[in-house]
């Protein structure tokens, strides 16, 4: 398995977190998934993309395809969890050797790419930032997200009963009436560890990522639901706003926070425009 050492990686990370290549363009495109979910998510669009794209895609550490030694809750359920996941991504890339890719992270990838490009941004040509916030907390200057109450009831109650919390939570996240949808996330979600899932989710919920935003210079593309009970639409133009590299702002008419599952079409529609595609 690949180890970081300081900022130097050691082979075996592309095999230990599943990564896989579809397609042989000459641009390459990776797509980065969300808590509770895994590579798979990406399966409506990566046919249409892998025609354009070589299409990298790989499992974070915390999903259950993963082998479970791999796992370390001090590095990735921790106060440095994104910077960790940071660093895996630019292993990966790295033992790709490839440079100036299209990154598009969904929800809490969107700012593990943010990280990643402060520190490497030679790595990406633009990046795409679906469903994603650098804060789910409220807090003074940002009101948006859980507050503490909320949050302390999500996790006393992932503790508690994960079972209950995954069918509760599905359908929710899913926002919108699609049972294939709510069935594919939930069996996923359902998937991971309960205690790697609390771990998880305290890193995701309670960190405050929009220091570096300013910090972010490639260029960026935020792709938000009109309606996502996750993260609220205003979420999308605060990055805009803070964002230190020029970007955009595209939203979808659609509900939910897994739009790739339940607004695929309209989704591919806009990476087309955004990548330059038509």
């Amino acid at each position: 398995m690949e180890a970081l050492i300081g900022n130097v990686c050691a082979g075996g990370l592309v095999e230990a977190l599943n990564t896989r290549v579809y397609g042989n363009g000459t641009q390459t495109l990776v797509l980065s998934h969300g808590y509770g979910s895994d590579q798979s998510v990406w399966h409506y669009l990566i046919p249409c993309l892998a025609f354009y794209f070589k299409v990298v895609v790989f499992d974070l550490a915390f999903s259950p395809n993963v082998n479970p030694k791999f796992y370390d809750p001090n590095k990735y359920s921790s106060g440095v969890g994104f910077d960790s996941y940071a660093h895996d991504l630019i292993c990966i890339l790295d033992q790709l050797n490839v440079t100036n890719t299209v990154y598009v992270g969904h929800s809490m990838s969107a700012m593990i790419g943010c990280l990643a490009s402060i520190k490497r941004p030679d790595l990406f040509q633009h990046l795409v930032l679906l469903s994603g916030s650098p804060r789910y907390l409220n807090a003074s200057k940002y009101d948006g997200g859980f507050n503490e109450e909320e949050l302390n009831t999500i996790f006393n109650t992932i503790h508690k009963n994960f079972s209950a919390w995954v069918r509760a939570f599905a359908p929710v996240a899913i926002g919108v009436n699609n049972s294939h949808a709510i069935a594919e996330f939930e069996t996923s979600l359902g998937r991971m560890k309960p205690e790697i899932a609390l771990g998880i989710a305290k890193t995701v919920f309670l960190s405050d990522l929009r220091r570096v935003l300013p910090q972010v210079h490639v260029p960026s593309t935020i792709i938000q639901s009109k309606k996502d009970f996750i993260v609220p639409e205003f979420i999308a133009y605060y990055l805009k706003k803070k964002l230190g590299g020029h970007a955009r702002v595209r939203i979808l008419k659609a509900e939910g926070h897994f739009p790739q599952l339940t607004a695929y079409s309209s989704l591919l529609h806009v990476l087309k425009k955004v990548l330059v595609l038509d």
